[in-house]
């Protein structure tokens, strides 16, 4: 039989590499204190490289969860589905702490160590809602202490223990959250959904909520009414003795993102419910929880961004065009390059973040202080531009970058969702705002950060003198609010840059991103940056 073709001039599969092989993650995991986890990182690092743990992401993707609302006989179930590859992306990520086990560890880092985890682990974007979700239930459920002293050590459990049965008959719980209602989104406080008190104790919860992913999680916190106003509830899906709580499943949501996880519209059909903190107090109990997700976005950012990267990457370098590979045509060159620079800032910032956040759950005033003001404005920055780099990485593949088989279609496909997730743009930046009015202790901190960078770069004081200018009016300040905050964050990434960072990545971040000599688009750097080294680090580790 004759063949038709040969393939030729297609890149080999990315296999057998090591996800945390990244110049800017290692340096930032060690200056933030978790150089102690170096091997664990590695280790999830190599296994997120196999091919095995990227099919079980392709097949979690491509067979997605199916709702029972009911048996065969006409019981009422209300079960989700999934196949056998996303349980096994679950127990990857709990036996690896991905969780909330960092609160049941002692170590300085242990939230650094357990973001680098959450970085590097990124062969399927869908399984890592609930894994977050499980990290940001636990600093809420202590406003309940004898109800976190119940689960705590079940949620910080290094098992996965699939299936609906009663907590305390479990090795290890999964959480999700329940907050967002079809009338109200981001405006929490229009929630309709109420709960009663019961003489036990207990509140009865009924009402419809518009967005619960992951509904298969073992516990959910959840926004209602009460008598005393808008507070916090712990509903679990199997209450104590076995019992299902009436938590009904009306439907799954078609996702424009991932297709693994399981977003759904749930009725609380007179559930049973545990009030976590004080009646009146649900947004003041969760907002230790948004601080949690929020950092999550950052770090779902970051990876879908180094991922996307190195995919470009690892393309360019095997395609050939005119006569050499794509790799070392100058255009091409730019653009990786300018999405490097993107890159290791997220990443440097992210860091930095996450360093902040451990030392704050430890006590730190000050770096919570940054932490309530820098994570703010870095969750609406990198989480608006990964996207942007994501659809250009998939442009480097050309019409390949186009095809679901590709992994670059379902990243671009995800990075949406963490903008939109714990505020879109909008209810960022003006959290921001509302941060540095009330809470101008928060500020103060911010500076104080910034200042460390001073004098290094000419045009990073510059821009910091701008944005100190810019603070000077409140005029308009809310039609203003992004501006103001996309400067913020380019000042803390900078800042971070230029003291950590390679001086040809700092250069062309300040050059560029700082000093304005840059297009629209990636790959209009200016001519006479050093591209060299800054494309070696995308490439590192291939």
């Amino acid at each position: 039989m004759t063949t038709t073709h040969e393939v030729l001039n297609q890149a080999p599969p990315l296999e057998g590499h090591d996800t945390a092989h990244d110049p800017a993650l290692l340096a930032g995991i060690e200056r933030e204190g978790a150089g102690w986890a170096l091997d664990e990182i590695h280790e999830l690092g190599r296994l997120a490289g196999t091919a095995e743990a990227r099919e079980w992401g392709r097949l979690a993707e491509r067979v997605p969860p199916r709702l029972h609302t009911h048996d065969r006989y006409g019981h009422r179930v209300d079960e989700v589905e999934y196949v056998p590859a996303y349980h096994r992306l679950m127990e990857t990520a709990v036996t690896h702490g991905l969780h909330a086990a960092p609160w049941s560890d002692d170590r300085p880092g242990a939230h650094v160590a357990r973001a680098a985890k959450f970085m590097v682990w990124s062969v399927d974007a869908g399984h890592g809602c609930p894994v977050s979700m499980t990290y940001a239930a636990v600093p809420a459920l202590r406003h309940a202490p004898a109800l976190a002293a119940r689960l705590e050590p079940l949620l910080t459990s290094r098992e996965y223990d699939p299936g609906l049965r009663d907590p305390a008959t479990k090795r290890g719980l999964i959480a999700g959250m329940s907050m967002t209602e079809k009338q109200g989104g981001s405006d929490v406080r229009a929630n309709t959904t109420t709960a009663t008190p019961r003489p036990d104790g207990t509140y009865e919860v009924v009402g419809h909520k518009w967005f619960t992913s992951a509904p298969m999680s073992d516990l959910f916190l959840t926004l209602a009414q009460a008598p005393g106003g808008l507070s916090c509830f712990a509903l679990p899906r199997v209450l104590p003795g076995g019992e299902r709580n009436p938590i009904r499943f009306m439907r799954l949501k078609d996702k424009l993102g991932n297709k693994s996880n399981a977003s759904s519209e749930i009725e609380y059909d007179h559930a049973t419910g545990w009030l976590v903190g004080e009646e009146g107090a649900g947004v003041r109990t969760i907002v230790e929880m948004v601080n949690m997700t929020r950092l999550d976005c950052v770090i779902g950012s970051a990876s879908g961004m180094r991922t996307a990267l190195v995919l470009a990457t690892h393309h360019a370098r095997h395609r050939r065009a005119f006569g050499k590979a794509l790799l070392d045509q100058p255009l091409m060159r730019n653009v990786l390059a300018d999405l490097t620079i993107e890159s290791e800032a997220a990443t440097t910032a992210m860091l930095r973040l996450a360093g902040a956040n451990d030392r704050a759950v430890r006590g730190d005033e000050g770096e919570s202080a940054l932490r309530r003001l820098a994570l703010a404005v870095t969750k609406y920055a990198v989480c608006k531009r990964a996207p942007m780099a994501a659809g250009e990485a998939l442009e480097c593949l050309g019409g390949n970058g186009y095809v679901e088989d590709f992994d670059l279609a379902r990243i671009y496909r995800e990075l949406p969702l963490l903008s939109i997730w714990e505020g879109s743009g909008n209810v960022a930046a003006l959290d921001a705002l509302r941060a540095m009015a009330r809470e101008p202790h928060t500020v103060d901190a911010f500076f104080a950060e910034a200042e460390l960078a001073v004098g290094a770069d000419r045009r990073y004081d510059e821009a910091l003198a701008r944005l100190k200018k810019e603070l000077t009016s409140f005029d308009d300040i809310e039609l203003r609010a992004r501006r103001i905050v996309e400067q913020l964050a380019l000042v803390f990434q900078g800042g971070q840059l230029v003291r950590h960072a390679p001086t040809a990545v700092a250069d062309a971040f300040c050059a560029t991103r700082l000093a304005g000599d840059w297009g629209h688009a990636f790959g209009t750097l200016p001519a006479g940056l050093d591209l060299d080294p800054i494309l070696e680090r995308a490439a590192s580790g291939l």
